[in-house]
């Protein structure tokens, strides 16, 4: 076999006596170079993308959330958030309520989603770092204090700092409704307004407004309860060690959730879209190794007297088929790892320049260029793939060659 990749080699290398074969032979090593770059840069910018979600989503998802299997409270909160809050590796923990509520404000409403939570909430997430508009504080000396998404901010045409209260509209739980007066079954309580935060996330700037927690727990008429209890993890602690602690300590009736699990629609969508593009490029990746098949089929006509002349030197017809099996897995895998070159370069250099902008306002999204993010399993992954065209390569090779071969041997023969 080392016989016959040296003779493959030299024939890669070799000027070949038809121009058009030398054509085609960089043609089909160019085809699977750009294809497997192509593979590499679009991986690495749906990772880009990805990290990009779970960055912005970091900044206001707990890193574990505890809520009930069954039902949309937890009855007895606080006093599971002072067992939790005791689990090795828990630096904080914190009950938390969410709820639907009507939102007035002067002559506008909208119907939009209520979360308490306590005072210090920033001490668990960093909702200090997406305000927008005023101060991240729910409660001074004077009053509390709502925060508002950007989204019910501007359907609601409120601002922090105002002297209008933002009203709450909930119905009572345990109200029976009147009909001659329908309104007796709603319960309403309001708020002045601090601050508005924006994610550029719609399941966050749409509808969402933070509130203290002790505000929520009487607008919805509750004692201790909550809707999930969030974790704050302490430094240096083992995740999936920590959620595996708090499973043990809660029970069956709970589930424990990082943030890729409470995102999961997300995050699954962007895999969805990513790997259906790798399966696209990947089957361009395929058509591109017909350019290689169609150079190893003139090659080998090319060199039918250099064959005979082997023959004649005493080699093998097993010998001469493998010069030109690996012939084609030197041509696919040339292209392939110098794809991979390419491709890893283009990354790095839109890293660390953004030469590739996004073709939107700059003020009206996230990052001004495509995010990238180089996964080295997806280039394992990519080279994997490569390596299986090579050999399929090699496979149709082989059955080319022997046809010749016998074919050539019954010409001789008759």
């Amino acid at each position: 076999m080392f016989l016959s990749l040296k003779i493959a080699t030299r024939y890669l290398k070799s000027k070949k006596t038809h121009n058009a074969v030398n054509i085609i032979t960089i043609i089909a090593t160019l085809g699977v170079m750009v294809t497997t770059a192509a593979l590499i840069v679009v991986l690495s910018v749906y990772n880009g993308f990805h990290d990009l979600i779970e960055d912005k989503l970091a900044k206001l998802d707990p890193p574990v959330a505890i809520a009930p299997v069954e039902g949309k409270t937890i009855a007895g909160a606080d006093s599971l958030v002072d067992v939790i809050a005791g689990v090795e590796g828990v630096e904080l923990a914190m009950p938390v309520l969410e709820d639907q509520a009507l939102a007035v404000f002067a002559d506008f409403q909208m119907p939009l989603r209520v979360k308490g939570v306590p005072d210090d909430y920033h001490r668990l997430t960093a909702i200090d770092s997406v305000i927008v508009d005023g101060e991240a504080v729910f409660r001074d000396d004077v009053s509390s204090y709502a925060i508002v998404g950007v989204g019910p901010a501007v359907q609601l045409n409120v601002r922090p700092g105002g002297i209008r209260m933002l009203q709450f509209y909930v119905p009572e739980r345990q109200a029976e409704v009147n009909l001659a007066n329908p309104v007796d079954a709603f319960y309403n309580d309001s708020l002045f307004v601090s601050g508005i935060f924006q994610v550029q996330q719609n399941a966050y700037d749409n509808d969402l407004i933070y509130v203290p927690l002790d505000f929520a727990r009487n607008l919805y008429d509750y004692d201790d309860e909550a809707s999930q209890i969030e974790v704050k993890l302490a430094p240096g602690a083992d995740e999936a060690a920590v959620m595996k602690r708090i499973e043990d300590v809660v029970g069956s009736g709970f589930t424990v959730k990082n943030r890729l699990m409470q995102q999961a629609e997300s995050f699954r969508l962007v895999n969805i879209e990513k790997w259906m593009t790798f399966l696209l490029l990947a089957f361009i990746l395929l058509i591109a190794t017909f350019n290689v098949l169609s150079t190893l089929s003139l090659l080998i006509i090319e060199k039918d007297k250099r064959i005979a002349t082997l023959r004649s030197l005493g080699a093998s017809k097993r010998q001469v088929k493998n010069i030109f099996v690996a012939e084609g897995w030197l041509i696919t895998l040339v292209g392939a790892i110098a794809g991979i070159v390419l491709g890893l370069v283009l990354c790095l250099c839109q890293q660390h320049f953004g030469w590739l902008k996004l073709n939107a306002d700059a003020s009206q999204v996230l990052v001004p260029a495509y995010p990238v993010t180089v996964v080295w399993t997806d280039v394992l992954v990519v080279l994997a793939f490569v390596i299986v065209i090579a050999l399929l390569t090699g496979v149709v090779t082989a059955w080319t060659m022997r046809r010749r071969l016998n074919s050539a041997t019954i010409n001789k023969t008759s």
